[in-house]
């Protein structure tokens, strides 16, 4: 009989902060608590850093965070699944419909002292 170890792993759920970086999100955690001796809810909020191998999270999604072997000095999670994408908000109006001008530059008036 050989039984096959299956390790239970940690998952955690958040949203993305920063993805700028090459192959890495940062992932904001938010949890709240009972305060110890006042007994109050109190939100925490930890950041984890996490690898994703294809780049898919974008700031703001929603995702699951699986825990993993270090890859690097921070690095202890890889990227599970994104949950929830984010709504993105475009500022080039062109793309919907809208036509604009030549931007005006604002200069100041010279005037007396």
């Amino acid at each position: 009989m050989t039984e096959t170890k299956q390790s239970i792993k940690n998952e955690k759920i958040g949203s993305v902060v920063s993805s700028k970086m090459a192959k890495t999100i940062v992932v904001e955690v938010i949890r709240k608590v009972p305060h110890p001796i006042y007994k109050r809810i109190v939100t925490k909020q930890r950041k984890f850093y996490a690898h994703d191998e294809d780049g898919t999270a974008k700031v703001g999604d929603v995702v699951r965070i699986i825990e993993a072997r270090p890859m690097s000095k921070l690095k202890r999670w890889r990227l599970g699944e994104v949950i929830r994408k984010a709504v993105q908000v475009t500022t080039d109006l062109s793309s919907i419909g809208i036509v604009t001008g030549p931007e005006k530059r604002v200069t100041k008036k010279k005037g007396k002292r």
